[in-house]
């Protein structure tokens, strides 16, 4: 089933609604970007429903996103959720697109110069484009 609100271009694709403190969460992070707070933070345990939240307050206040990871394999995660919760809009990838990164360094005690070395992932380059044009040309992008 997908849900839409009022002023926003966002379609979630809602297959339960939010159970449990899910639905005060959401009310509470919605008012909260909307009366314009910098911060805010959810807590919850693992599973237990975060991203599905957050997925709520994103269609409701119909902006942009950005959502950050600490890294790469939680991004990829958020990514193919916010993909299966948002089907119709755009939700795009911008991670490092290195593979592998070994910066120069310099070995005093063996006056030993070791160059750069990096393996650049052309799909994920691919991705990265895409999430800045869709930055440009959509109003309802996430980007992860």
């Amino acid at each position: 089933m997908f849900v839409t609100f009022p002023n926003s271009k966002y379609q979630l694709h809602q297959p339960f609604p939010p159970a449990g403190d899910q639905p005060q969460a959401i009310d509470k992070l919605t008012q909260g970007v909307n009366d314009g707070l910098k911060f805010q933070t959810l807590l919850g345990v693992t599973g237990s429903g975060k991203t599905f939240t957050m997925a709520n307050v994103i269609a409701r206040t119909g902006r942009p996103a950005i959502v950050m990871a600490p890294n790469k394999t939680l991004a990829a995660q958020l990514y193919s959720e916010f993909r299966e919760f948002f089907p119709n809009n755009s939700v795009e990838y911008f991670v490092s697109y290195y593979d592998y990164y070994q910066p120069e360094a310099y070995v005093p005690s063996r006056d030993l110069f070791i160059e750069k070395d990096s393996s650049i992932n052309e799909h994920i380059e691919q991705m990265r484009l895409s999430a800045t044009k869709a930055l440009l040309e959509r109003e309802d992008s996430i980007i992860v």
